[in-house]
């Protein structure tokens, strides 16, 4: 029979930079070694690969004499590697120049390591603008891939078939990616599948990619997942009369003209689906993995839509910015410019600013991974020169509002206008950030329920709330008629650069519950101790008595003794508390050990007072099932207080760092 389809075969794998060794063991021995060791005895079969930089230089690392064997595949001119951003970053997200940077990183580390450059790249959940073209088009990427349906969304009606895209007069070629058969191979033969797939036309010049990612249901070993492999490659030979594979390089130098398209800002569908949902009104249904009739336009569907739906992101995405205008602003040191753009490349990995079902943006240690190298490049912007601490005022987190930027040589305090409330609480001896929580939400695909915070868990976010509010009622996030502050605005009252101290005052406002107790809040930054008091007066002609309760959420690398530990200051004395002992009765303060950075921090307050401790957990997806993620310890001081007409009351807290 007459070779009428071409196949690109393709396989790509990414693990985060930051998550932790299992996740690295269990994608090389359930994806990556079985799949290569089996299309090793199928030497005329050839096989287009994307290994993020991270997992590469795990490899690297682990099993060196693997790249050994993927260098003779390479040499056989059976495996063509794909580039891309070393550290796996949303393309749409970052920079020009740091994705020049990325891409040539990866690119060299391949070409050192397998001997030669790639010619395409990767884009990690084929999230594409047009404007990528000149990116990649200046990065020496001759061709990518993107999915099938975003072809459609172009109204493209053959999809087995490369085109160009053009912009601001530079091209790249991209292929399609038949991703509509993906799920079939775990599900049937894989004969059946690839029958399928050399039927669905009869154009001899037909280009079809497929990338699975699953090629058996049952995945729990390597032994059966080899197998299911070597039943595809089998029956990937027994149809070689009909079918010819081969790689995206090699076919491109022989086409010639090819259609020229513009594909709309867009990205594989359950990307397109988990960036939409949560921001807009209207929601959309989950696309079916694999149902071609499926496939739905998201409209808006952006990367950046992630920053809206999670503060969290735009957070970390904020950093990112702030710290790439800190090393462009670094002259005459080019090799300590290299090494902090370099700590901002880890920090750019797409894990760290989405959410797709399962892990990212919701795992607390690829945030914290994050944070740490933006902190790292931040030190190095500052070596070398006398720091001078200081406080600005500008809009860090780019929502159009004045944020203070409280900085000493040790330690940075963010403030936001909303709630006067500490977003950003970084100790940068340790490079850690020590307010990288996670609000707790209910997500589209968890059945399970949790309580639902509807903020971004900060620091000395402010509570009115009635005297009968117990420690029960916090736990399940019910406070009664109460008044939230951290939706309210505060007024600057004065801002003092020289002492790094800032003022603000919140007006009463009579319609809310106790809206008429004004809050005047003074924050003051010297050395490796913060301090905020608080003033609450009575404006109400009759008495009013409430709870004040600050929250100070500070988030740890996990919550059992391996990564924190918890003491009670008061007497003169530090008793050890733990996490199921909840309140805390007429105590001074609370100590707080970070093990693993070896930092203690002690909450004190000015005079006795309860306090309320509640371990923060998110529900999430982990192999399948679904588990709790620490995010973070949330401390309450609750202060019982009852003001008369016009009376104030004064308290101070003091957060104080060592190590």
């Amino acid at each position: 029979m007459k070779q009428n389809v071409k196949i690109i075969l393709g396989s790509h794998h990414h693990v985060p930079y930051g998550a932790c060794e299992d996740d690295f063991v269990n994608a090389y021995n359930l994806k990556l070694k079985p799949f290569i060791t089996t299309l090793y005895k199928f030497p005329h079969i050839p096989a287009v690969l994307h290994y993020s930089g991270v997992l590469l230089y795990w490899i690297e690392r682990h099993d060196p004499g693997f790249f050994l064997l993927m260098e003779e595949m390479a040499a056989r001119k059976q495996l063509e590697f794909l580039g891309g951003g070393f550290y796996e970053p949303l393309m749409p997200l970052i920079s020009l120049s740091d994705k020049i940077g990325q891409i040539e990183m990866l690119t060299t580390y391949l070409r050192k390591q397998f001997g030669k450059r790639p010619q395409g790249c990767w884009l990690p959940f084929l999230s594409w603008n047009q404007s990528l073209v000149g990116a990649l088009s200046t990065s020496g990427m001759n061709f990518t891939f993107l999915d099938e349906s975003q072809f459609r969304f172009a109204g493209i009606g053959k999809i087995d078939y490369p085109c160009i895209a053009e912009d601001m007069g530079k091209i790249i070629a991209v292929f399609p990616i038949a991703s509509s058969y993906h799920a079939e191979f775990a599900k049937k033969k894989a004969g059946d599948v690839l029958d399928a797939i050399m039927a669905s036309g009869a154009d001899a010049d037909r280009i079809i990619s497929i990338f699975p990612e699953h090629f058996c249901e049952d995945e729990s070993s390597a032994a059966s997942i080899e197998s299911a492999m070597h039943d595809f490659f089998e029956a990937a030979s027994q149809r070689s009369d009909s079918a010819v594979f081969s790689t995206p390089g090699k076919l491109l130098k022989t086409l010639s003209s090819l259609e020229r398209i513009y594909i709309p800002s867009s990205s594989e569908q359950r990307f397109m689906y988990w960036a939409m949902n949560g921001t807009s009104k209207t929601k959309y249904p989950l696309p079916e993995t694999g149902n071609v009739q499926s496939e739905l336009y998201y409209p808006g569907s952006m990367p950046k839509q992630f920053l809206v739906r999670y503060p969290e992101a735009n957070g970390l995405y904020a950093k990112m910015m702030y710290t790439s205008t800190l090393i462009s602003q670094l002259r005459g040191d080019k090799s300590r410019k290299q090494t902090a753009r370099e700590e901002l490349w880890k920090a750019q990995g797409c894990d760290a600013f989405c959410h797709i079902g399962s892990g990212g943006i919701y795992l607390n240690a690829i945030r914290k991974a994050a944070y740490k190298s933006l902190l790292e490049a931040e030190r190095i912007t500052r070596e070398k020169r006398n720091f001078i601490p200081s406080l600005a005022a500008f809009d860090f987190d780019l929502d159009g509002e004045v944020e203070y930027l409280f900085q000493e040589k040790d330690i940075n305090v963010y403030v936001k206008s909303a709630g006067a409330a500490v977003f950003e609480l970084d100790y940068l001896p340790k490079a850690w950030n020590y307010l990288d929580t996670f609000s707790r939400r209910n997500e589209h695909d968890i059945t399970a329920k949790t309580i639902e915070d509807g903020y971004r868990r900060s620091a000395f976010l402010d509570r009115l709330v009635p005297p009968n509010i117990t420690f029960q009622d916090a736990l399940n996030a019910d406070f009664g008629h109460s008044r939230f502050c951290a939706f309210e605005r505060y007024t600057l009252l004065d801002m003092d650069r020289l002492h790094q101290k800032a003022a603000f005052t919140l007006p009463v406002k009579p319609e809310n519950p106790y809206g008429n107790i004004e809050i005047e809040k003074h924050y003051h930054l010297k050395k490796d101790a913060l301090s905020v008091s608080y003033t609450l007066t009575n404006l109400d002609e009759t008495a009013s008595s409430f709870q004040f309760i600050p929250e100070i959420d500070l988030s740890f690398a996990g919550e059992t003794e391996k990564f924190q530990r918890l003491f009670a200051i008061g007497g003169g004395e530090k008793t050890p508390v733990s996490f199921d002992e909840g309140t805390l009765y007429a105590v001074m303060g609370l100590e707080l050990q970070d093990i693993k950075n070896e930092v203690v921090i002690n909450l004190l307050s000015d005079n006795p007072c309860n306090m309320w401790i509640i371990p923060i957990r998110t529900l999430d997806r982990k192999n399948g099932s679904i588990a709790e993620q620490y995010q973070s310890t949330c401390i309450m001081p609750v202060k019982q207080l009852s003001l008369k007409p016009q009376e104030s009351y004064k308290t101070v807290f003091t957060l104080r760092f060592c190590h």
